[in-house]
Parts: structure tokens; sequence; C-alpha cells
């Protein structure tokens, strides 16, 4: 490690990751602090249905079962915790931690960042829930017409709420809803003593946590050539040792499984990500200026890291409940796949007695012509329908669908007995001129300390697009996979998605960049014809990104898809054939 840096531990990617990563950081080497990441879009609309259950609730529970078992530990080697983990609630959860700590009979400071939660202020920001579905009741209510009620409106925070507590003195941090890189710039610029317009040192703090903040997914978790990673049984959690200029090496405990490489971290840098600009609540993080180059074994260095002041608005979760809905699939065996599919189609909208909201169908042709086993021979048509009436959903629905067994197309076979419609969410995005946003450290003593916004900001414009490389001459082709010379990664943000593809040399960008258009993108994933695509270069990560509009539909809850985080959306691509010069491959 470099003396100068700075060793920043993750040991959460989500709400749900391994329980035992806590204590395998704290136990696999040294560190200076430990971080973690629970919250996702889909996280905030969980927590929010705790805590209309129980105000005392809306916090990652599994945060306290990880210190129970970690919290002396970490106490004794100096290891400070800072976490999001306190959702919709911090308060609550800070409360907890000192509760865990007097049973454990150990003495620690805990300190919480909260102002994010704004749903009290929905009205006067103007924040809405789409409208269009009526009021939904959460229990023994009757539905009435209206706008859907926001069950959470949490802003995203930035950094500089965790630097005072930190500096403070506290062992102990949790945030409410602040960026997932925001926990690891927090102990950076505590540490090195940043000023708010250290821009390029911030942006480096970003750009390392962007790339630890999904745990494994840096170290070979999802990776497209994980045929190549070693030990996926248990790869290791990642580390970020960042330096007083920003820059940092990437790495992992020694001795643990997994992979740190150029690619793992180029592929994690492409997640969730727009354009060359990457607006963060403290600094604007310019993407198309980071470099990466090996730095010994599971080590690779990140510099070049440049930042611009931060936009004046700070984006904003807003989660709804969406309506119930309901779900069926048929087997279609054999010949006339599309017949059968019509003819069932037809039979169960003409039984329904009435019509849900919204009835949509999806047929898989999964079948195979003179297939060797029953199930290749099959396609699957799924059937989603969506209402604010838990009735219409429920059993007139799957019933109807039981009933046709002895009627309809020849091997009849459904998947969904009868039952009730299940609750499902709707995520919007909104945004709010940061001033009006309190951001507030509450330190170990019950002080509050007020965070004041940016002085200096910038709105933030589409970066100039580079210049294309020189075209190579081509030669001859052979029809291949895109995945034989192109790793992907692709999630989700709200009803967007994106899919970045990267390539592992110079010959092989020329190409990608001439090739993978927007164009391209559509004839090779018909399914984004007619949505919005906007495709973005990054050279120096040898990299195309591309972002796909409302191709998730109204957010993840809603399940528009199906695969409705468009995780496996990037292999899709890669899957898919192009014309690749022979001497490519």
């Amino acid at each position: 490690m470099e003396s100068a840096a700075v060793r920043i531990g993750n040991c959460s990617g989500f709400y749900g990751d391994r329980i035992a990563a806590m204590r395998e950081m704290l136990e696999g080497g040294e560190l200076d602090y430990l971080t973690g990441d629970y919250l996702a879009e889909l996280t905030m609309l969980i927590l929010a249905r705790d805590r209309a259950k129980n105000p005392e609730l809306g916090y990652a529970k599994t945060f306290l079962r990880q210190l129970e078992d970690s919290l002396g530990l970490a106490l004794d080697k100096g290891v400070k915790i800072v976490a999001n983990a306190g959702g919709l609630n911090p308060a609550a959860l800070a409360s907890a931690v000192r509760e865990l700590a007097e049973r454990l009979g150990v003495r620690v400071q805990v300190a919480h960042v909260e102002g994010d939660d704004l749903v009290a202020r929905a009205d006067e920001l103007g924040f809405r829930a789409p409208a269009g579905w009526g009021h939904l009741p959460l229990a023994g209510e009757s539905a009435a017409t209206g706008d859907l009620p926001l069950l959470a409106a949490n802003a995203y925070l930035g950094a500089w709420g965790i630097v005072e507590c930190l500096n403070s003195g506290a062992d102990v941090v949790v945030t409410g809803r602040v960026t997932d890189a925001s926990v690891i710039v927090g102990p950076a610029a505590a540490h090195f003593g940043w000023t708010r317009t250290d821009y390029d040192a911030l942006a480096g703090a970003v750009a390392a946590g962007h790339i630890i903040e999904c745990g494994t997914q840096a170290t070979g978790g999802n990776f497209s050539f994980f045929t190549e990673i070693p030990d996926l049984n248990h790869p290791g959690f990642p580390i970020a040792e960042i330096a007083a200029d920003g820059s940092s090496i990437i790495t992992k405990h020694p001795g643990t499984g997994g992979l740190v490489s150029t690619e793992t971290v180029t592929a994690q840098l492409l997640y969730e990500i727009a354009g060359a600009r990457y607006p963060n609540p403290d600094v604007t993080l310019r993407m198309d200026s980071i470099s990466l180059s090996p730095a010994g074994p599971d080590r690779v260095r990140v510099s070049g890291v440049r930042g611009e002041a931060p936009p004046p608005t700070l984006k904003v979760s807003l989660n709804s409940i969406g309506g119930f809905r309901n779900a069926t699939s048929f087997v279609l065996t054999g010949l006339d796949i599309e017949a059968k599919a019509e003819l069932i189609r037809s039979q169960l909208e003409s039984h329904l007695t009435v019509r849900p909201a919204e009835l949509q169908w999806t047929l898989a042709r999964t079948d195979h012509p003179d297939a060797d086993t029953e199930e290749a021979a099959s396609a699957l048509l799924h059937c989603v329908v969506r209402d604010t009436d838990p009735k219409v959903v429920g059993r007139q629905f799957s019933s109807a669908a039981v009933e046709l067994a002895l009627s309809s197309y020849p091997g009849f076979t459904s998947t969904a007995p009868p039952g009730d419609g299940q609750v499902y969410g709707v995520f919007t995005p909104g945004y709010v001129d940061a001033a009006a946003v309190p951001h507030v450290a509450v330190l170990a003593d019950g002080t509050r300390v007020a965070i004041a916004p940016a002085a200096e900001t910038l709105v933030v414009e589409p970066a100039e697009a580079p210049a294309l490389p020189e075209p190579a001459e081509s030669g001859p082709t052979v029809r291949a996979p895109l995945g034989r010379i192109a790793g992907a990664r692709s999630g989700d943000k709200g009803g967007s998605a994106n899919v970045g593809v990267w390539v592992r040399g110079d010959p092989e960008w020329d190409w990608l960049a001439h090739t993978l258009t927007v164009e391209k993108l559509r004839e090779l994933l018909p399914e984004t014809v007619g949505l919005p695509v906007t495709r973005h270069l990054l050279p120096r990560l040898r990299a195309v990104n591309f972002v796909i509009e409302d191709i998730l539909g109204q957010g993840v809850a809603y399940q528009a898809r199906f695969d409705p985080q468009a995780k496996g959306l990037g292999e899709w691509l890669r899957s898919r054939y192009v014309d690749i010069p022979e001497r490519l491959l």
C-alpha cells in the first residue's frame, strides 16, 4: 500500500448481500474504514413498506446482525464503519446500534446523517407519483380516485455530513439516502481534509467509490469473461487505497477468491452510468478522464481523474405503491405455437368478468423444431395483469385461467394455481434544488450540524463527443457472437437501462466504435426499437455505453419485462451474431 493512501473496504453491495462479509473484511487484512451500500431503488420501497407498518423500522436490519458479530472486532482494530443502512430511518438505526453496543458491553461513538427524507414536503416541493391509478390503501382501506400516495421521497445527499460525523470522532456513521459512492468519498475527504472545491480529488474518490460500492462486482462477480476468474465460489470484497490526490488502487485482501483486473474494474465503472459526465452531489466526475493500469497482482491503478462543480439540483427517489399484480404462464408444446397462443389469449380475456386495467401478453419462443425433449419443444406464453383492486387480479383472473384446462389448446399446462394478487411498486425520479434540502450531521452527543449546499454549481450538459478512431481495413470477417471479443455490463436506472460494452485492445476498439452504433444496437436488440437510445463513447476505457429509456416501464418493482433489472441485457447483446474481422479473433 502506498504510504499516503487511506484504505477503505466494502462489505455490502445491496440489502441481502453476504452476511459474513463484514467479519471477513475485518479479519482479512488492514483497513482504515469499512463501508457498506445497502440501498437501491427497490430497497427504498421495501423499507418504506416496513416503516408504514412500524414507524420504528425503515432501516436495513441485516446491518445490525453484522454489527452484533463484528462491532467489537472493528473497535479493537480501529476500523471506522460508514454505511447507508439507515435507509428511511437513520436516527432509529443509530439508536439501535447504541443499544446493541450496550448489550455487547462496548463503548462506541455513533453518529448519523439525515435530511434526505422529503415525503412530508412532497406537496410543497411539487412531487407527485404517477396519476391514473387512484389512491391505493396499505391495509383495510377502500380505494378512492386521485394520485398514488408517495410512500417515500428521498434526496440523494453527498458526503459532507459523513465528513462532519467522522471529524467529530464517530466510530460508526449511518446515513439515509446518500449516493452510493458517498460512503467512500466521506472517509477519504475526512482523512485528507479535502475542501469542497477539491474537485479532482473528490472525483477520484467518486470513481473509487463507484468501483467498490457494488461489492464483488469489482472482483469478478457478474463478469462477462467469468470463466477466467479464479475461485468465484467465494470472491473477496474490494478495497480502494485512495491517495491524497484522489487517485486510487483497487484491490482485495490477499488469499481471497475472485480477481481484480483492469477489465473487472472497467466492467464496474460502466455499471448504471450515462455519459461522460457522472453527477454527484459534491462533484461531477468526468468518466472520460479515467485511466486504468495494472499495479501488480489483483491491483489496478485508477488515475487521471478530473472533476467539475456539482449540479445545482439533487436527484430524488420517489416510491409509490402502484397497485396489485398477478401472473400466469401457459406452456405451449409442439406444433402450431402461434395458433395455440392466440386461442388461449382469446379464451382467457373473454372469461374475465372484469378486465384489469393492464393486461400484458408475452410469447417466449423457447421451442425448437424436432426437439429431443418435451421441454425443448415448448414455448411459454406469459400473462401479467395489474389493477388497483386486488380482486380484479386475484382469483377471478387465476381461476379463469385454470378453468380453461380441459377446453383449450392440446397439451394445456399452466404454472399458476388460483391465488390473490400481490402488491407492486412504482419508482419515478425527481429533482430538487439542493438548497431546499436539509443535510444534517447528528453527532454522537446529539449536536446537530447543518451542512451547507455547494457554493459553486454547474448545470450538467452533455460532454463534447470524442473523435472516432480511424477506421481500419476490415478484411475477411467471421459471423460470430459479439461476446467473442467484447464484454458488457448492464443495469437499471428507474424505467431506463444502460448497457456498457468494452473491448480489450485498440484494434478491437477501432472496430467497436464504428460498428456498434445506435442503429446496430436496435438491430441486435429488437426490444429497443421505438425507444429513445443514446450512445456515449469512452475511449480511455475502450467502451461504448448505451442508455435505453423506458425499457423497464415504471421501475424494477413494476416488473415490465422478463428481466426487470436489465441485468442480463448486456449478455443478450453479447450473444448476438455480428460480422467480426478475422484478425480480431
